[in-house]
C-alpha cells in the first residue's frame, strides 16, 4: 500500500480504532454544524433583519440588496481561506487547521450579535459587519474541506463513503439548529426579532465554540498524513516542494473536477435553500416562521437521507451517488419553482423538503469521498480547500444574487431564468463527475 492510501494505524486495537473514529466522527459534525447554523441563521437575517437594523432605513430596496450582499461577501473571502489553510493543512497537519478555522467561525458568530446598528453608530454599523463577516468566510472557507479531509483520512478501508459524508451530517444538523431557533423566534411575527431578538442565536452560538473546541482538540492526527510526514523526514529534499506548487503542477485535472462540481452542486444547494427564502419572502409576501419551519422540515429529512447516501457510496461508489443527484436536481429544477409559485405552506414545504431534504444531500453526501480522492495526501488538503471554495465563491455567492436579479428584472417576475439555472448546475455536476481522477490516487472505490 502506498503513501497515498496509508489506512488507520494497524497497530490499533478494535476498541482503539472505534474510540478514535468517533471522535473524528464528533469533530467533523460539530464544525460543519456550526459553520451551516452560521451560514443559514446569517442568510435569513439578511432577508429580514439586517437591512432595518444595519443600513440606512430611507431607502429599503437598496438597504435590502446591500443587506443581502454581505451575504455574498462571505463567499468572495471563502476561496482565500480555502488556499490559506488548505496549505497549511498540507504543510503542518489537519488537526491545528481544524482548531484555528473552528475558533475564527465561532468567534465571528458571536460577534454579529454585538454590532451596535446603524441608528447607534451610523455607516460603522456595515462597516464593521463587513469586515467581520471577510474574517467569517476565511475560517469558513476551510472549514468544510479539513472536515471532509480528516475525515477521509481517518476512515476505515470500504468506508470512506460513508465516513467522508459525517460532514454533510453536520450541515444538516446546523441548518436543523438555526432554522428551528428563527422558527420559534418568528412564531408571534417578525416583531420581536427586528427589536433586538434576532441578536440572541448570534450571542449564544459563544457555547458551541466552547464545546467544539473541546472536542476537537482531543482528534488525532490523521494516519495519513503522519506516514507521510514520516517519509518526508527521511526524504528531507523533497520536503522543500510547497504543496500548492505540486498541486499546480500534478494535479490540475483533479482541481478541475472539484472546482466545477462545487460550482454545480453550490449554484443548486444555494437556489434551493437561500434564493428559495429571499424569494418568497420579497416576491410572494411569506412570512419568516414558513419559510423557517420549511427548512426545518428539510434538515430533519437530511439527517435522514445523508447516512443513506453514504451507506450507498460504500456499496455503489461516490461517483454514481453523486451523478444520480445531479440527475434528479435537472429532472426536479421546474417542478421546485412551480411548487415555491403557489406560495402555498404545504407546496412549499414539499418544494424545500425535496431539494435541500433529499437532493442536495444525494450530491453533497459523496463529496467528502469523492472530492478527497481527486489528490495524493500531500496536495489533498490544498487541492480540496482550493477548488472547492473557489466554486464555492463563484456559485454559492452569485446563484442566489443572479436568480434573484433575473426575478427582478422581469416584468412578471417569472422564475423561468432560475429553472434554468439549476438544469444548467445540475448537468454541470453530472459531466464533471465523470472525470473523476479518484482512481489514480486510491485502490478504494468509494
Amino acid at each position: 500500500m502506498s503513501v497515498h492510501e496509508a489506512a488507520p494505524a494497524a497497530c490499533e486495537t478494535p476498541q482503539q480504532k472505534q474510540k478514535r473514529l468517533r471522535k473524528v466522527a464528533a469533530a467533523t459534525i460539530f464544525g460543519s454544524m456550526l459553520e451551516w447554523y452560521d451560514f443559514y441563521l446569517y442568510a435569513t437575517m439578511a432577508a429580514i433583519v439586517f437591512s432595518k437594523i444595519f443600513f440606512d432605513p430611507s431607502n429599503p430596496k437598496v438597504a435590502s440588496l446591500l443587506a443581502f450582499s454581505t451575504f455574498a461577501i462571505g463567499f468572495i473571502a471563502r476561496p482565500f481561506g480555502g488556499v490559506l489553510f488548505g496549505y497549511l493543512g498540507d504543510r503542518f497537519g489537519r488537526k491545528q487547521v481544524l482548531v484555528i478555522t473552528f475558533c475564527m467561525m465561532g468567534v465571528c458568530t458571536t460577534l454579529i450579535g454585538l454590532i451596535p446598528s446603524y441608528a447607534s453608530i451610523g455607516i460603522w454599523a456595515p462597516i464593521i459587519l463587513v469586515l467581520v463577516r471577510i474574517i467569517q468566510g476565511l475560517g469558513a472557507g476551510a472549514e468544510l474541506s479539513g472536515a471532509a479531509v480528516t475525515s477521509y483520512e481517518h476512515a476505515s478501508e470500504g468506508k470512506r463513503g460513508s465516513q467522508g459524508a459525517w460532514p454533510a451530517l453536520g450541515l444538516n444538523l446546523g441548518l436543523l439548529l438555526s432554522s428551528l431557533t428563527v422558527y420559534l423566534l418568528t412564531m408571534n411575527g417578525n416583531d420581536f426579532l427586528l427589536s433586538g431578538g434576532w441578536r440572541i442565536p448570534f450571542i449564544c452560538s459563544i457555547a458551541l465554540v466552547g464545546v467544539g473546541l473541546w472536542v476537537r482538540r482531543s482528534i488525532p492526527e490523521t494516519p495519513q498524513f503522519e506516514k507521510l510526514d514520516k517519509v518526508q523526514e527521511k526524504h528531507s529534499a523533497k520536503v522543500q516542494a510547497s504543496p500548492l506548487k505540486l498541486l499546480f503542477k500534478n494535479d490540475l485535472k483533479g482541481l478541475a473536477v472539484v472546482l466545477f462540481v462545487a460550482i454545480g452542486y453550490n449554484a443548486l444547494s444555494y437556489i434551493f435553500k437561500t434564493f428559495s427564502l429571499a424569494y418568497l419572502t420579497q416576491y410572494k409576501g411569506v412570512e419568516a416562521h414558513v419559510t423557517s419551519l420549511s427548512v426545518t422540515i428539510a434538515s430533519l429529512v437530511a439527517i435522514v437521507a445523508v447516512p443513506c447516501f453514504g451507506w450507498l457510496c460504500d456499496k455503489w461508489s461516490s461517483k454514481k451517488v453523486l451523478m444520480l443527484g445531479g440527475l434528479c436536481s435537472v429532472l426536479f429544477a421546474y417542478p421546485f419553482l412551480s411548487l415555491l409559485n403557489t406560495g402555498e405552506p404545504l407546496m412549499i414545504y414539499l418544494a424545500i423538503a425535496i431539494g435541500t431534504g433529499v437532493l442536495a444531500p444525494m450530491m453533497f453526501a459523496p463529496q467528502g469521498s469523492f472530492l478527497s480522492r481527486q489528490f495524493p495526501t500531500q496536495t489533498r488538503s490544498s487541492g480540496f480547500g482550493t477548488g472547492r471554495e473557489i466554486g464555492t465563491a463563484i456559485a454559492g455567492g452569485l446563484a442566489p444574487l443572479g436568480g434573484l436579479a433575473l426575478v427582478a428584472n422581469s416584468a412578471t417576475h417569472s422564475t423561468d431564468g432560475v429553472a434554468l439555472i439549476l438544469a444548467v448546475s445540475a448537468v454541470m455536476v453530472v459531466v464533471f463527475a465523470l472525470c473523476d481522477q479518484g482512481r489514480k490516487h486510491s485502490s478504494f472505490k468509494n
